[in-house]
């Protein structure tokens, strides 16, 4: 596997700077989609607990 990325990234004919914007950009708005989904779990479970004191 190590081996594959490796050829990949050295490959003349890889990604250019724009691809990698964009795939920067979709890791970004995933990234942030999971830590807002995080967050309402974490408000739940919050509020839960307030709950029962």
């Amino acid at each position: 596997m190590k081996e594959k990325l490796i050829a990949f990234l050295r490959d003349e004919e890889g990604l250019t700077i724009v691809e990698y914007a964009v795939a920067a950009g979709l890791i970004t708005a995933t990234v942030a989609a999971a830590f807002g989904a995080l967050g309402a779990a974490a408000e739940n479970v919050i509020t839960t607990i307030t709950g029962y004191i």
